[in-house]
C-alpha cells in the first residue's frame, strides 16, 4: 500500500512538472512572430480628417506561448499613426501574452497633418516589436492630400481649381444669381449626409483627359462602389443653365436631382458625357424640368437610374440607362430602371401633382438591366396632362406583353434583347462584347449630332454607330 502511494506521488508529481513546463514561455531568441502583412498601406487620406480603421493579425506559431516584451510605434508619441493593441488604445504595450498558434489584432488609424502644398504627402511610420531580444517590424505607410474643406457655406459667384480637392462637410449652396465654375480635372468629395445644393447654376465642363469627379470622402478601395456615401446633387427649380460635361457621380443617395417640388417654375441642366453610377435610390431624379442628355451612362441604382416625374422637356441620345443593382440590397429591384409620368402622388389623401410632358424623347439609347419582372421601362400616364414621348432606334428591356407597334411613340426597337455588356456585375463594365446586337444599328442621323462617344472616341468609323454611350471598336489585324 505505501509502495502504491509512493508511485501514486511520483506520477502527479511528474505531470505537476510538465504542467510548469508547459505554462512556461519559448525562450529562443530565434523565436519569430508571423504578421498578415509585411505593410499597413492606407490609400489617400485627406490631411487633418480621420482614416478608416486597417487591421494587422499577429501570429504565435508555435506550441509554447510567447511573450512579446514591446510593442510600439516607432515615432512614438510623435507618430501620426494609433494604435489599438489586442483591445488597448496604446500606441505602446509590453508583456503581451499569445497562447501557442494564437493569434492577437492590432488596429490601426491615421491622420495626415498638411503640409501647405497642393501635392499628395506621404507619412511613414513602423510598429515595433520585441520578442526574447528579437526586433522585429511593420511599416505603416499613409498617402495624404491636402484639401479645400467647404463646410456650410453659401457660395457666391466662384470657381473651383483642380489644384487641390474639394472636401464637402453639410453642404455647399450655390446661392441665387450666383455660378459655380468648375474647372476640368477638379475632383470634389463629400463627407457623409452632405451634398452640393444649387439655386443659382453650376458649369462643370471637364475634358475626356481631365474628367470632374463627384464622390464620398472615402478613397479606400473597399468603398470604391459603396452606394449612399453622400446626399448627392441637387439643383432646385428655377435653377437654369447649368452644364456638366465629361463628368463622374458616383456612391450617393440620389446623383442628380433636377428640380423639386416645393419651388416654382422648373430647372434645366445639360449633360453631355456624364458618368452617374451606384445610387442608393436614383441616378437622375427629376421633376418638371428641362434635362438635354447624350453620351451618358447611368447605372446600379438602388430603385431608379432615372425617373422622370410630373412632365417637363426631355432629350436622350446614345445614353445607355442600365441598372444591374445587387449586393447591397435587402431584396431584389422591382422598379425600372426608366421611370417616365406626368404626374406624382405624395399623399394618397392629396391632389397629385401634375405636369405636361411636353417631350420625352430617346434616340440610339439602350434602356436595360436585371429587374425580377423583365420590364426596365414604365409609362404612366394622367389624362389631365400631356404626355409625350418617343423612342427611336432604342433596345428596350421590356415584358413580352409591352407593345411597341405604336408608331408615334416607337421606331425601330429591339425589344427585350440583351445588350451584352463586357461586365455590368462586377467590374461595372459597360462596353459592348463583340456579339453585342446593339453594334452598327444606331441611326446615323443622330449619331452625326454626337460624333464622339463617352470616351471621345469616334462613332462613325465602321459600318454604323452603336446604340448607348460607348462605341465598340475593334482593333484591326497585326495591331
Amino acid at each position: 500500500m505505501k509502495r502504491l502511494l509512493n508511485i501514486l506521488l511520483l506520477v502527479l508529481s511528474f505531470g505537476y512538472l510538465i504542467s510548469c513546463e508547459d505554462d512556461k514561455y519559448l525562450s529562443s531568441p530565434d523565436a519569430k512572430l508571423r504578421f498578415s502583412l509585411d505593410t499597413v498601406m492606407f490609400d489617400t487620406v485627406f490631411t487633418t480628417i480621420g482614416s478608416t480603421t486597417k487591421h494587422l493579425k499577429i501570429y504565435n506559431p508555435y506550441k509554447q506561448k510567447v511573450r512579446i516584451s514591446s510593442i510600439k510605434l516607432a515615432k512614438s508619441e510623435k507618430s501620426n499613426f494609433r494604435l489599438n493593441i489586442n483591445g488597448v488604445s496604446s500606441n505602446e504595450v509590453q508583456n503581451v501574452e499569445i497562447a501557442p498558434f494564437d493569434s492577437l489584432y492590432i488596429f490601426v488609424e491615421v491622420t495626415v497633418d498638411p503640409n501647405g502644398q497642393n501635392l499628395p504627402l506621404v507619412v511613414k511610420d513602423s510598429i515595433e516589436f520585441v520578442t526574447n531580444m528579437n526586433h522585429q517590424d511593420v511599416d505603416l505607410v499613409a498617402w495624404g492630400q491636402d484639401f479645400n474643406l467647404i463646410k456650410k457655406q453659401r457660395l457666391k459667384t466662384t470657381t473651383w481649381k483642380k489644384d487641390k480637392p474639394y472636401l464637402i462637410y453639410n453642404y455647399a449652396f450655390v446661392d441665387s444669381n450666383a455660378t459655380l465654375t468648375i474647372e476640368p480635372g477638379t475632383k470634389i468629395y463629400f463627407h457623409k449626409d452632405a451634398g452640393l445644393y444649387v439655386k443659382g447654376n453650376v458649369i462643370a465642363k471637364g475634358t475626356v483627359e481631365n474628367p470632374i469627379h463627384f464622390g464620398g470622402d472615402r478613397l479606400e478601395d473597399v468603398y470604391a462602389d459603396v452606394p449612399d456615401q453622400w446626399n448627392g446633387v441637387l439643383l432646385y427649380s428655377g435653377s437654369k443653365g447649368n452644364v456638366f460635361t465629361n463628368a463622374e457621380i458616383k456612391n450617393a443617395n440620389i446623383g442628380l436631382q433636377v428640380g423639386n417640388i416645393e419651388n416654382t417654375g422648373f430647372a434645366s441642366v445639360k449633360l453631355s458625357s456624364v458618368k452617374i453610377q451606384n445610387m442608393a435610390y436614383a441616378g437622375i431624379f427629376s421633376m418638371k424640368s428641362d434635362i438635354q442628355a447624350d453620351n451618358c451612362l447611368i447605372t446600379n441604382c438602388g430603385f431608379y437610374a432615372v425617373a422622370l416625374l410630373v412632365g417637363g422637356t426631355y432629350e436622350f441620345y446614345h445614353s445607355t440607362i442600365a441598372n444591374y443593382w445587387g449586393g447591397y440590397g435587402s431584396k431584389a429591384r422591382s422598379t425600372p430602371a426608366l421611370q417616365i409620368q406626368n404626374y406624382l402622388i405624395i399623399n394618397k389623401d392629396k391632389p397629385a401633382y401634375v405636369g405636361d410632358l411636353i417631350q420625352a424623347d430617346f434616340g440610339n439609347c439602350i434602356i436595360t438591366g436585371n429587374a425580377i419582372d423583365g420590364n426596365e421601362l414604365l409609362l404612366s400616364k394622367n389624362p389631365e396632362a400631356a404626355f409625350n414621348y418617343k423612342f427611336d432606334n432604342c433596345i428596350l428591356q421590356v415584358a413580352d406583353t409591352f407593345k411597341v407597334n405604336n408608331p408615334l411613340h416607337y421606331e425601330s426597337i429591339l425589344k427585350g434583347v440583351n445588350p451584352k455588356f463586357v461586365d455590368p456585375y462586377k467590374k461595372y463594365n459597360f462596353e459592348l462584347d463583340i456579339l453585342s446586337p446593339a453594334k452598327d444599328v444606331g441611326k446615323v442621323s443622330i449619331a452625326k449630332l454626337f460624333p464622339k462617344d463617352l470616351k471621345g472616341r469616334d462613332r462613325l468609323l465602321d459600318k454604323g454607330p452603336d446604340l448607348g454611350a460607348l462605341e465598340r471598336q475593334e482593333k484591326k489585324a497585326g495591331k
